[in-house]
């Protein structure tokens, strides 16, 4: 069985494990962690303060081991390395006492002095705590918030590439994996580095040659257990990989239910999840074996640096007389002291080297360029006098041809259509005006104006889009109406509402206007959602309008409803209209048929129908239909 301070050593003898350069190129992958903390200097600096005061307490209450034992030991206050200003002042000090007070007083007067000073040393501790765990908790928030605010600014083409359950794990469990393996330990950057050197320090005043001998034996221990935790990244890049698997498959899952049930294929969704999840699983257990390892590993590393330490200095007071037994049993007592700090220490950097895969796939995001520049002291677009033009514009996405050479012109108060196969660039061109992607060759100009000279907001504030999937939100319906204009009062409400023929289907519901729509508006079928983005639009009274083949999906009692409220909300607006059902566009007054990315006829129905071409076999196609 070892001694409370020969485990205590063992336990702690990841000391060892001292920064290397691959531990600084680590640290700058923390930049952000480290920009967070500059804006609270203030803080920092008490923390720092605190902590100090804590430390030099509780070296101070075990320093006063030295004399407590030479008085009971030999009835003498005097140590034989006076020659030490510190140890001098003490044994002043003491003697003193003992010609006043008398020896049993002064042992007594030691042991109050060591209960003060730990009570002192565990208030500053305390302190220390209460001033950084907020600190802590808003460096985390101030992450989520960035990463939050970095996917809302994020363009439409980078969600294309991503799945969404990668992003949601980035979000949550990366996050969560920085707070508790890097700003968890956060206070071990400062508290652990700090209690090494002034305990070093004062080891060194008490025996420089034993200190000296042990920070030369520490390094080479440290080597082991450094090779046991050099891997961790790896094996955590993998694990928030296969959890981000994870959750895409869930969320594809509760999103598709309806057709899995529908083809049977829960057994195929099974077995896939099923497999992802064993994969993470094994990722997770190669992780913890490593971790692992280090505790055992320790242990018997600690029993040999602590025997070492042991057979060391008592040679030295044994033979040389260098070291008094009470000096050596302080210094024993201090240099346990650093045990605790610097196995903190190691650990810390055993987490920030784990922790760093998530850090990394948190800045990937973070990092990623705005290929959209919101250019906020931009022109501001505050009204839409003339057109929409655009101009020889080219749209490519990597090395695919999205949009080639367009022209085309909507003049203020026109509706345009835009009609051709799937694929052929109809969502990405209406995309270009509000600017969902920039082009990649040419124009796009409002006014006159290049739209890229306006501020993003100016120009979106000009707009309303009524999409295909009608997006809506886990709310009240008054609420999903007022979205983009959250200060309209009721009556401007119900009057969107009517327009869009909706007020009709929302006072038939138990709340009216106050009812629940559920999640992404499951309360509600298609076609009363599909009113509700309308009427959404229409409450935001834009000069311009985009709408993604809004009826496309809806069945035809529904679709007349809806045609309805869009013709209503199209008056006296200018709209561009993406069409997949002909028949909704056929006053169009101009329709542009596009064909791989390219404008191959363009005219309003008639004149397209005497054309005989493309746009005449797509009207026919749907009529044999």
């Amino acid at each position: 069985m070892l001694p409370a301070a020969a485990k205590a050593s063992a336990d702690g003898v990841k000391l060892v494990t001292l920064p290397r350069l691959s531990d600084l190129s680590l640290m700058k992958q923390y930049s952000r962690i480290f920009q967070y903390l500059k804006a609270y200097k203030g803080k920092i600096f008490l923390y720092f303060l605190f902590t100090l005061l804590s430390i030099l307490f509780s070296i101070i209450s075990i320093g006063m081991l030295m004399p407590f034992m030479q008085l009971i030991f030999t009835g003498k206050p005097t140590l034989d390395i006076s020659s030490n200003p510190v140890i001098q002042s003490v044994n002043d000090f003491l003697t003193n006492s003992i010609n006043t007070r008398g020896k049993i007083k002064t042992l007594g007067y030691i042991c109050l002095l060591m209960i003060s000073f730990i009570i002192l040393k565990n208030l500053f501790l305390y302190l220390s705590y209460y001033v950084l765990n907020p600190l802590k908790n808003k460096i985390v928030n101030q992450l989520r918030e960035d990463l939050y605010d970095k996917v809302l600014r994020l363009p439409i083409g980078f969600f294309t590439e991503k799945r969404k359950g990668d992003l949601m794990s980035r979000m949550t469990n990366d996050v969560g994996e920085v707070e508790g393996s890097v700003v968890g330990t956060l206070e071990g950057w400062i508290r652990d580095p700090m209690t090494i050197i002034v305990t070093l320090t004062v080891l060194f005043l008490i025996s420089v040659q034993m200190t000296l001998f042990i920070l030369i034996l520490i390094p080479v221990l440290g080597l082991v257990i450094g090779r046991i935790t050099r891997s961790l990244k790896k094996h955590s890049q993998n694990v928030a990989h296969k959890y981000g698997e994870t959750l895409s498959i869930l969320d594809e899952t509760l999103s598709g239910l309806r057709v899995i049930k529908a083809f049977n294929i829960e057994k195929i969704l099974r077995l896939k999840f099923f497999r992802t999840n064993e994969e993470l699983l094994n990722a997770k257990n190669n992780i913890s074996f490593r971790r692992d390892l280090a505790s055992p590993l320790s242990e018997v590393m600690g029993v040999i640096l602590f025997t070492v330490v042991l057979y060391y200095g008592g040679r030295l007071v044994l033979q040389n007389q260098l070291l008094e037994a009470s000096a050596f049993l302080g210094y024993l007592g201090i240099f346990y002291n650093i045990i605790n700090p610097a196995k903190a220490l190691s650990t810390s950097f055993s987490n920030m080297r784990k922790g760093a895969a998530a850090i990394d796939r948190i800045e990937e995001v973070l990092n990623t360029p705005l290929t959209v520049d919101d250019n906020p002291n931009g022109r501001q677009l505050n009204s839409f006098t003339d057109k929409i033009e655009f101009r020889n514009v080219r749209f490519a996405y990597a090395d695919t041809v999205i949009l080639d050479t367009i022209n085309l012109t909507i003049q203020k108060g026109k509706t345009v259509a835009l009609v051709g196969s799937s694929g052929a660039g109809k969502s990405t061109l209406a995309d270009l005006v509000p600017r969902f992607h920039d082009v990649t060759g040419g124009e796009v100009l409002i006014d006159g104006i290049n739209i890229r000279d306006y501020s993003l907001h100016s120009v979106r504030s000009l707009m309303s889009i009524v999409t295909q999937e009608p997006i809506l939100f886990n709310d009240t319906i008054a609420n999903n109406i007022a979205l983009a204009y959250p200060e309209a009062s009721e009556e401007q409400i119900i009057a969107a509402a009517k327009i869009a023929n909706a007020h009709e289907f929302i006072v038939k519901k138990e709340g009216g206007y106050q009812s629940n729509i559920g999640d992404r508006g499951t309360k509600l079928s298609g076609g009363e959602r599909q009113r509700l983005t309308i009427a959404r639009a229409v409450l935001k009274n834009p000069p311009i309008l985009i709408l993604d083949e809004a009826t496309s999906s809806l069945d035809t009692e529904s679709e007349r409803l809806v045609q309805d409220a869009i013709n209503n909300m199209m008056q006296n607006r200018t709209s561009i209209v993406i069409a997949h059902r002909l028949s909704t566009i056929r006053h169009a007054d101009e329709i542009i048929v596009l064909q791989k990315g390219k404008i191959v006829e363009r005219g309003n129905h008639q004149q397209l129908l005497a054309q005989n071409g493309f746009y005449r076999k797509l009207v026919e196609m749907q009529e044999v239909k």
